[in-house]
């Protein structure tokens, strides 16, 4: 890693709010159960959170207070200001770069953005969750894809920072309709998306449907391929993905919170070394056409990527083994390969004979 790189190493001081201000019940949501932090934070709490975390983040790191938790434009205006406020002198004396929050597509408009530009908010995240009429009804969302397509318009026009979050296996959803929203997303100009998979939560609507088999979540590994094929896809583009799946707190590791649908606790490290897998796959087909089949070969990687090629309980050297009649993989981590590349070799060998980049798998699709 650079000097410039550990300079612009990106942090965000998560502030969760509750659920206050939506008016509205989307069939999937609880946030009471979701949320490990019930009461409003006040002022004091908010600067207590500020400080500790900036104990902890090294210098000359680009830092955000993200307020997190709930539709921030739809909170009462006095109570926006009094959270947005408390960090204020954190803002003025450099502290903090910025000031992020999240917040609905329908909950946008010109004096809203008037006001969160005036206290310094620079990152505005949309729950879009899709951009299909039919599931933004299924699902409750009470705002259509035209709505979504409103309200970056103006995000982008007044140079805040978009982020985009979205939901896969929403009632009413399908692959091709998941992968067409992440086609329209890049129609939104966007700088950052999250991607989040349906989950059933107890005592929401969507467990009722799930109860009565009006509903079936994804299971892991569909989930796991389709933000495969999304993370890609956003990638080919260079739209940042800063997630996948939800954050494993406290509350959601509860017995009884999540009754069903696709969660794991590292859902985001599945879906990468699912990539790393079939990259690998791609690059050994590449190789054995360049020198011949070999029944042993070596993969390098970068030394942060190799859990990632390896695979949770070493799946992907089982896959990969048995789908290519190879008798033995042997891995070698490199701190100057470049990070999303993987190289391959004669077992023999300590450096790759042969290079895929992300970029060159991306395009060879």
């Amino acid at each position: 890693m650079t000097g410039s790189d550990r300079i612009m190493k990106h942090y965000n001081i998560p502030i969760f709010i509750p659920h206050l201000g939506c008016p509205y019940d989307c069939i999937y949501c609880d946030q009471k159960k979701i949320a490990a932090q019930q009461e409003i934070p006040s002022c004091t709490q908010i600067a207590n959170t500020v400080e500790q975390h900036l104990e902890t983040i090294p210098a000359g790191a680009v830092v955000e207070v993200a307020f997190f938790g709930g539709s921030f434009t739809a909170v009462d205006k006095l109570q926006q200001e009094q959270f947005l406020g408390s960090v204020q002198s954190y803002l003025h004396s450099g502290s903090i770069s910025g000031i992020r929050i999240s917040t609905r597509p329908d909950c946008i408009n010109e004096s809203v953005l008037d006001h969160l530009e005036y206290y310094g908010v620079k990152v505005i995240e949309l729950g879009v969750q899709s951009l299909h009429d039919e599931v933004l009804h299924a699902s409750g969302r009470a705002y259509k894809a035209e709505d979504v397509y409103a309200s970056c318009r103006l995000i982008r026009e007044r140079r805040f920072e978009l982020g985009v979050q979205l939901m896969i296996g929403l009632p009413g959803d399908s692959y091709s309709r998941t992968m067409e929203s992440a086609r329209r997303v890049l129609d939104l100009k966007a700088q950052t998306v999250r991607i989040y998979p349906t989950l059933v939560i107890g005592g929401t609507a969507l467990e009722g449907m799930w109860k009565s088999g009006d509903y079936e979540p994804l299971g892991l590994e569909e989930a796991v391929s389709t933000c495969r094929d999304m993370f890609l896809l956003f990638q080919k583009e260079e739209l940042r993905v800063i997630r996948m799946g939800l954050y494993p707190g406290e509350e959601l590791l509860r017995e009884g919170i999540v009754r069903a649908g696709p969660f794991h606790p590292s859902f985001g490290e599945l879906v990468e070394q699912d990539i790393f897998k079939a990259q690998s796959f791609c690059a050994i087909k590449q190789y054995y056409e360049q020198y011949g089949y070999r029944a042993d070969i070596k993969l390098h990687v970068n030394n942060q990527d190799l859990s990632k090629m390896i695979g949770r309980h070493r799946k992907n050297l089982q896959e990969l083994k048995q789908e290519l009649a190879i008798f033995l993989i042997q891995f070698q981590s490199h701190r100057s390969l470049h990070r999303d590349w993987v190289g391959v070799s004669r077992a023999d060998q300590e450096q790759p004979e042969l290079i895929l980049s992300r970029r060159q798998y991306i395009d060879s699709l």
